[in-house]
């Protein structure tokens, strides 16, 4: 019976997210959005074409969110636009609880101030440009894409201009699986974020790679790959028995010049109630630490560092040091690595560019870790100063990882996507 629920579900996904992709018969393999770095608040950046008519709208990049959603109080006009009922599909793919005047609806939930509040369930039309990994192609749209209905009380926060949130999480409804869904390419997808520099552009690719970088780097023929895990317990609700949509990958140890710093190894496990373990974020700003394992890395990072002088902390990062003492290399400034070594024995290596950042006009270098405090719900999450210029796929079919390292040992960056059309 199960079985037979199920897969109605993907027929009703399959039927209600059908795209349509041009007057021929043209159905891309994959599809790309650019992604900037906001200075002011630190927030990656998206935009997507939405509505009848079409019109660009700007979106905070959460990784582990559930559902793209928009502010629907305001200037939200669309021809297309409609609820969705209350026992549809559509409320059953968003697993949608609530349900008032016959109308679906969920809470639309900011990550970066906590709010969040209850908005309807909607489709509309989507557009989204194409790729063939190498460059943009034409543009493809998703008439009856699924999203969420924010309010103007729950933008508190976001990046000037932000008007909701694009949720890549494991959600039937969120971003990867809605347009997985559509165009019947693989259940995967790919980031490559850039530091805050004027004019510079990261990169999300849905599908399946190549993802080629200038100078002619196919970055998806040197990845590592590691599991991907499941937290039962929902993250941001703390709902046992309803799984996060989070992606949680198993840190197994943490090197500093190669030496393992000591832990409380239960801390990288999660637990039976969702406490522990490591994820990945991108609203997070840099890694946050429980206690324990920060003061512990940051202890091991000093005592590596013995000629490097240490000066006044800059909130909210609290290992700082004089930028004078420390020498700058194509990697970024010349630090004892951090390596993180994962559930199968690979390992992921942080160097100077992602583990330092700079700041007071560069005259000081702090480590970029934070002190998430003594019992957080997950015990380190990988925040996005230490993703920059790293590509990540996220394969959910397999459950699987693939990182590169720093692309800045391939001799690319992120910013290295041809967005120009072929």
């Amino acid at each position: 019976m199960a079985l037979s629920y199920n897969f109605l579900l993907l027929c009703s996904l399959l039927f209600f997210v059908s795209p349509i992709v041009s007057q021929t018969s043209f159905r891309p393999k994959a599809l790309v959005l650019p992604v900037q770095k906001d200075a002011a608040t630190l927030q990656y950046v998206t935009q997507i074409k939405q509505r009848t008519p079409l019109v660009p709208v700007k979106l905070t990049v959460h990784l582990g969110g559930n559902i793209l959603w928009v502010d629907c109080e305001k200037g939200y006009v669309s021809s297309t636009n409609k609820t969705a009922r209350c026992g549809s599909a559509q409320c059953n793919l968003a697993n949608a609880k609530a349900c008032g005047g016959g109308i679906c609806g969920a809470g639309p939930n900011n990550p970066i101030s906590n709010t969040g509040t209850h908005g309807d369930i909607r489709i509309d039309v989507l557009s989204i440009q194409s790729t063939d990994g190498r460059n943009p192609g034409r543009a493809v749209t998703v008439p009856n894409f699924i999203f969420l209905c924010g309010s103007e009380f729950v933008l508190q926060g976001l990046a000037n201009g932000v008007v909701g949130i694009a949720g890549l999480g494991r959600s039937k409804v969120a971003l990867p699986l809605q347009l997985a869904a559509a165009f019947s390419f693989d259940r995967k997808f790919a980031i490559c974020l850039s530091p805050a520099f004027p004019h510079t552009n990261g990169v999300i690719i849905f599908g399946e790679g190549p993802y080629v970088l200038s100078p002619n780097v196919d970055v998806s023929k040197s990845l590592t790959y590691t599991p991907l895990f499941i937290n039962p317990v929902n993250t941001e609700s703390g709902f046992l028995g309803d799984p996060s949509v989070e992606y949680f990958i198993g840190v197994k140890s943490i090197r500093v010049s190669d030496k393992a710093i000591p832990l409380n190894t239960t801390l990288l496990s999660i637990d039976s109630e969702g406490f522990g373990g490591t994820k990945i974020s991108t609203v997070n700003p840099y890694t946050v630490l429980e206690t324990s394992i920060y003061n512990a890395l940051v202890q091991a990072f000093v005592n590596a560092m013995p000629n490097v002088t240490r000066v006044a902390p800059v909130a909210p990062l609290g290992a700082c040091f004089k930028s004078s003492d420390i020498v700058s290399s194509r990697f970024g400034p010349s630090v004892p690595p951090i390596d993180l070594v994962l559930q199968n024995d690979v390992s992921w290596s942080i160097i100077g560019a992602n583990s330092i950042v700079r700041v007071n006009n560069n005259d000081v270098s702090c480590l970029g870790f934070v002190d998430g405090g003594v019992r957080p719900r997950t015990s380190i999450v990988i925040g996005g100063h230490q993703l920059e210029n790293n590509l990540l796929q996220f394969d959910l079919a397999s459950s699987r990882l693939g990182f590169s390292n720093s692309l800045l040992f391939q001799r690319t960056v992120c910013d290295n996507f041809n967005f120009t059309s072929a």
